[in-house]
């Protein structure tokens, strides 16, 4: 039998501290302490030379089941359509307009947080919400 592997998600990005807040928010993430040896993440932050600082930010899950987020600043802005995206899974065992009405909850709940709403797809039993994050990433409210 194989061993179970702990993964990380990394996302390239521009802003990684804001996008990590970010989908902290959206997931109820929150942000790790500090490195040993610094009491805020400010004075890490200061530690590190001027092209170090800003470059990486992260966020975990706080019951440590989901994976860690990753943001890491890259020099390019994004180009396509993500090859990989999220699904927020908000309407797991839900069918037809009361699995749409939680997703559509869900949904205006992110919208003031940056996020923007793609499309609704409903075919009057199953429903997913794409949407953009704050850097333009594309995810699913499912």
């Amino acid at each position: 039998m194989s061993e179970i592997r702990t993964f990380q998600v990394t996302f390239d990005c521009a802003e990684p501290e804001r996008l990590a807040r970010f989908w902290c928010e959206v997931l109820g993430y929150v942000v790790p302490p500090p490195p040993a040896g610094f009491a805020t993440w400010d004075d890490f932050k200061r530690s590190q030379s001027p092209e170090e600082r800003d470059a990486w930010f992260a966020c975990v899950d706080p019951s440590g089941v989901g994976p860690r987020l990753y943001f890491q600043r890259v020099p390019e802005g994004k180009a396509v359509k993500n090859r990989v995206h999220l699904d927020v899974r908000v309407g797991t065992g839900l069918v037809g307009e009361e699995r749409l009405a939680v997703l559509e909850a869900e949904c205006k709940r992110l919208i003031p947080l940056g996020a923007v709403h793609v499309q609704t797809l409903y075919d009057g039993n199953d429903s997913c919400i794409p949407m953009l994050d704050i850097e333009g990433n594309e995810f699913c409210i499912d």
